[in-house]
């Protein structure tokens, strides 16, 4: 069995997604994919001025994968800017929000960001029911988190 997703909790996503050198060619570019936990990384450190310990705690990880992140954040910027390429920001592991989930068929427990609460297709990944709840407050249909609902 692979091990779970570590979501990195993030409080930014961005709305302008694509930088490009002045006057090149969008179609001869070379480019870097950055994380959108990547960018979190760097603006907590370098816009935020947060201490790594803070950033690690407002994005819920530990202080290594912090540094591994701000560390590989940080490459991919200084090769864009050193040899000319474009930066694309897409994708990672990130959640806006975490959510504690049970199944109430086979009773399983695990993490699930709250962006995939909104789709209907969300099943156990045990027994693939479809009957679970957030565990912040099962006897309630909303945690208060926006985060879920009951899924029945």
């Amino acid at each position: 069995m692979s091990r779970p997703v570590k979501w990195r909790k993030v409080e930014f996503v961005p709305g302008d997604t694509y930088f490009i050198p002045f006057g090149k060619p969008k179609c001869q570019l070379a480019e870097n994919i950055l994380k959108v936990e990547e960018l979190e990384a760097i603006r907590l450190k370098d816009i935020e001025n947060l201490d790594q310990d803070q950033c690690a705690k407002k994005m819920e990880i530990s202080r290594q994968t912090f540094q591994r992140i701000l560390n590989e954040a940080r490459s991919k910027i200084a090769d864009a800017l050193v040899k000319g390429k474009a930066i694309r920001i897409e994708g990672g592991n990130f959640t806006q929000n975490i959510c504690q989930i049970r199944c109430l068929s086979c009773g399983n427990q695990w993490e699930e960001s709250y962006e995939n609460l909104s789709h209907d297709s969300l099943v156990c990944p045990k027994c693939n029911a479809q009957q679970i709840i957030c565990l912040e407050q099962e006897d309630k249909s909303f945690c208060g988190r926006r985060c879920c609902k009951k899924f029945f």
